[in-house]
């Protein structure tokens, strides 16, 4: 059960759904929120001075409202350097059970190269990061993981059970498959019956995974739900959560990179960028750590 959660916030309104999520989340297991905010210290040595000093104050105050209103241990971090060094190296540093963070700034422009304060953290942390898309205004009751039945898959279901997630929750498991050679097949001389036989197998051959995966994983779900994969996985994805009704998808982002910065499969980064509810992200544990530990 989730024990501390640390917050990213650099005081706008996307920090205050997340600090509202982050504490809902908190009363329900007692946890103990850590509330950090970053300075970029690459300036002239008297504006970070003077940046740090106000930022203390406010996240001070921050935090103590939080503990006498909401009657949560709350505490306070500020620190100086890249952001999202700084965050995820303070969810490290916290043993940190998760990381919320607020939404991409939705600019139209986007850093073409380094990418975003949220995506470089995500691509950094070993932690799972929450990212509050909505406005936070209850608990989770429908959630939808999105499975390709890989390790990253299972232990984002791992992860979400152990952070609570899916207790007293409707959970509904998408997986989007592939059939490779129907386009082949619509350009040939093959039947419309044909066609139609052989997607119907590749579905069934999804559909015995899917429960494979079930089993493996002792996952309980409201609803299994199979969808061929003629857009953009992603697109799928975040279709099916609005059809649904979802308040949160959870995926898994792959694993950890040969040097040992974190591999953000396309799939779930344009589920990240796009998303309209919030997102849960769940990396593979480090190889020295034990399965199912953050």
């Amino acid at each position: 059960m989730t024990q501390r959660i640390v917050v990213a916030t650099d005081f706008s309104t996307r920090s205050d759904r997340a600090l509202r999520r982050a504490t809902l989340l908190a009363r329900s297991t007692s946890a103990q929120l850590i509330l950090v905010h970053v300075i970029d210290d690459d300036q002239p040595a008297r504006l970070v001075e003077a940046s740090q000093r106000e930022a203390t104050i406010v996240l001070t105050e921050l935090a103590s409202t939080v503990h006498d209103v909401d009657g949560l241990a709350c505490d306070a971090k500020v620190i100086l350097g890249e952001p999202f060094e700084g965050l995820s190296n303070s969810a490290e540093e916290s043993n940190a059970d998760l990381m919320v963070m607020g939404a991409y700034r939705r600019q139209v422009l986007r850093e073409m190269f380094m990418g975003t304060t949220v995506e470089r953290t995500i691509r950094r942390s070993r932690r799972p990061v929450l990212m509050a898309n909505a406005v936070p205004s209850r608990h989770y009751k429908r959630i939808l993981i999105a499975t390709d039945f890989s390790e990253s898959s299972a232990q984002a279901v791992r992860a979400a059970r152990e952070l609570g997630l899916l207790d007293g929750t409707d959970v509904f498991l998408l997986h989007v498959y592939d059939a490779p050679a129907k386009g082949l097949m619509y350009r040939s001389a093959i039947t419309a019956r044909e066609i139609k036989d052989y997607t119907d197998e590749e579905e069934q051959r999804a559909a015995t995974k899917l429960l494979a995966f079930i089993g493996e994983v002792g996952l309980k779900s409201k609803r299994q739900i199979l969808k061929l994969a003629e857009e953009p996985a992603s697109t799928i994805i975040k279709d099916c959560a609005r059809n649904e009704r979802a308040d949160l998808i959870v995926v898994g982002t792959r694993g950890q990179s040969g040097l040992g910065t974190l591999l953000l499969g396309s799939v779930a980064q344009d589920v990240l960028q796009g998303s309209e509810i919030d997102v849960l992200a769940v990396p593979l544990p480090a190889p020295s750590e034990e399965k199912g530990q953050f």
